[in-house]
């Protein structure tokens, strides 16, 4: 079936349509990963986000059972070149479309992407949607400028219930506030020793408290992290109870729990090549990275946090800490899923920051 990708300058591009047959509305980004579209379609990060994928050949090793970061996939589009509907790989138990339609998610293969991802990174991301390639291009332009994207993105992707994941012979117990938090981190946590408790997004403070945590771990998710105030009001509550280790969205909290403010990015940081240095060592570490918003550098000169990381690209910041507090997070994904593992090292100084006992002597 035609199809055409129509973004809200009025730029279009056609192509064939593969997986849910829907019109819907999304912010169309891109990313640069080689491989993981399995785990990139099932973060939850990408809630309403048509993701134009810069690798041309999309599907080839087909979907199975055990990569995915989330139970329910919540992406809004899959934009690629080439779409492979005949994976060949011996753990594949279904294909990319099929697991698509399963979940309602349109896509749009045969475009140039290496194009859009240039016109992204020109004009910034913007709105678009897969429609009908007959559609009234300008009636579609005319609703993707009056569509107003929605700001519950973390309320529809967090767990509704609290969740006990257990370890063997466990040595400490973490409470991890679900923003959209990826499976790939519960698996970090409990691989270090770690017992989770994963809590709904808009648990108090005292909740968690009396689930007696040796840690708080604040997780990734969509949106802007301003939309999430009643996070940021638990994470300053918790400023000092426990140490506190924050990922991506969960990062941005943090900083905003102390007073700093973000800001959005033109085109957003997504793919797993990204350099970033770390300030303490001196050395340079290749990221994973899916983020819209930034913190910003100037704000964080009133609060008590201090920057760790930063980015080699655009200098953006890439991680801070409180010392005092114990609190400490990075905008990067150190649980990889995909991309490198070099950052791994992180959650072992959450570790330490546990072992080390009562934050305030």
């Amino acid at each position: 079936m035609n199809k055409a990708l129509v973004l809200e300058d009025g730029t279009v591009y056609y192509g064939s349509g593969f997986g849910s047959d829907e019109n819907r509305i999304f912010e169309i980004v891109f990313n640069t990963s080689p491989v993981g579209y399995q785990e990139i379609l099932s973060d939850p990060s990408y809630t309403d986000q048509g993701v134009v994928f810069a690798y041309p050949l999309i599907g080839n090793y087909g979907m199975n059972d055990d990569d995915y970061e989330t139970r329910v996939p919540t992406i809004g589009a899959m934009i690629v070149r080439e779409y492979n509907d005949e994976p060949s790989n011996f753990r594949s138990v279904s294909t990319l479309e099929e697991v698509m339609r399963r979940y309602g998610i349109v896509g749009i293969s045969g475009v140039d992407t290496r194009m859009i991802v240039r016109h992204i990174r020109d004009v910034g991301s913007c709105r678009a949607m897969i429609a009908d390639a007959n559609c009234n291009i300008h009636k579609v332009v005319q609703d993707l400028k009056k569509a107003i994207l929605p700001t519950d993105a973390v309320a529809r992707v967090s767990r509704r219930e609290v969740e006990l994941h257990r370890c063997e012979n466990p040595r400490f117990h973490v409470v991890a506030v679900d923003c959209g938090m990826k499976e790939n981190i519960v698996r970090s946590l409990k691989k270090r020793g770690c017992s989770v408790t994963v809590v709904p997004w808009n648990t108090h403070a005292d909740d968690i408290l009396s689930l007696k945590p040796d840690g708080v771990f604040l997780s990734n998710g969509p949106g802007d992290p301003t939309d999430v105030k009643e996070v940021i009001e638990t994470v300053r509550k918790l400023h000092g109870k426990a140490p506190i280790f924050g990922i991506c969205l969960g990062h941005q909290i943090l900083a905003l729990s102390y007073g700093a403010s973000t800001y959005k990015l033109k085109f957003g940081h997504r793919g797993g090549n990204h350099p970033i240095r770390n300030l303490s060592t001196d050395k340079v570490e290749i990221t994973s990275q899916n983020h819209s918003y930034a913190v910003d550098a100037d704000s964080l000169k009133s609060t008590p946090l201090e920057v760790t990381h930063i980015n080699l690209l655009d200098n953006t910041v890439e991680g801070v800490r409180c010392i005092h507090d114990k609190a400490f997070g990075v905008q990067y994904h150190p649980e990889s899923a995909p991309g490198p593992q070099d950052s791994g090292y992180l959650f072992d100084e959450f570790i330490t920051l546990m072992e080390e006992g009562s934050c305030h002597a």
